[in-house]
């Protein structure tokens, strides 16, 4: 036999001898698919962070309204404690980028919408006019809107941007003790509520 059919004949029988050879497929396997996996684990995890602290800026907003409406007055005290009350609703997670503010609105017998008072909290408190749905403007009645706004800041960031995502929610209630809810208390029992 030539040295050329004798070469040939080598690489033929190793091209099946490797074709056949199945030790350290799982290692192939596991390398291909291990980055694909870390993508899908971490996302995972990130995505449902954001859910949940999305979850949690909508149960503040609406704990924010809700806290103020059931007075009949309030003090800056008093909304420092309900700022105070509703941030621990972001536990476990960074209550630092919170920004929130509560406002009471009245409408008017021509359905125009006043800010009677603002309170605000955060670095970076919510600002700009409030608009009232229709269904909700009702003449002479007064509103509790309260909104909160949260930069969420994934911790990897390899999957979501590291920026973070503004994630927000408001809400409106009704003043439930009284016509509507002073700010700051009068100093009259009998006073009237302000309309502008």
């Amino acid at each position: 036999m030539s040295l050329m059919s004798k070469i040939w004949l080598r690489m033929r029988r190793s091209a099946i001898d490797l074709a056949a050879d199945t030790r350290g497929l799982a290692a192939v396997e596991f390398a291909m698919v291990v980055p694909l996996m870390l993508v899908l684990f971490f996302g995972t995890v990130e995505f449902s962070s954001g859910v949940a602290v999305d979850r949690k800026v909508t149960l503040m907003a609406r704990t924010l309204s809700d806290l103020t409406s059931q007075n009949i007055s309030v003090t800056s005290t008093q909304l420092a404690n309900i700022f105070n009350a509703s941030t621990g609703i972001m536990t476990p997670y960074d209550a630092s980028p919170v920004n929130a503010r509560i406002v009471e609105l009245y409408v008017d017998a021509s359905l125009n919408v006043h800010q009677i008072w603002t309170a605000t909290t955060g670095t970076t408190p919510p600002t700009g006019t409030v608009t009232v749905p229709t269904a909700l403007k009702i003449a002479g009645t007064y509103l509790i809107y309260s909104e909160v706004s949260y930069l969420y800041k994934p911790t990897i960031g390899y999957v979501m941007t590291k920026a973070g995502i503004n994630l927000n929610d408001f809400t409106f209630t009704r003043p439930r003790q009284s016509l509507c809810v002073f700010n700051p208390p009068p100093s009259s029992p009998s006073a009237s509520c302000p309309t502008s």
